[in-house]
């Protein structure tokens, strides 16, 4: 599958300067890593003050909506109780 992607897996995305993604040399582990493995990423958040004037306080509330990505061979309920 990672050779039928080829490179399009990543030249479709638009990188800063500079920046490649990880593993862009080889196919086979970007591919796993882009379908197979578990993968988090933060989608939004509130309550949170900016990074230049953040520092190290309590604050009322925080809201983080996350997104995960559980591999296919992962038991959805298992990895919920886990996360929580």
């Amino acid at each position: 599958m990672a050779n039928l992607s080829g490179h399009e897996m990543h030249s479709k995305y638009d990188y800063h300067e500079g920046c490649t993604p990880m593993q862009h040399d080889n196919l086979p582990e970007m591919y796993l890593n882009n379908t197979w493995k578990a993968n988090l990423s933060i989608t939004g958040a509130a309550g949170l003050p900016d990074t230049s004037i953040a520092g190290n306080v309590i604050r009322a509330s925080t809201t983080v909506k996350l997104s995960l990505r559980l591999p296919p061979s992962a038991n959805p309920a298992e990895a919920e109780a886990k996360l929580i």
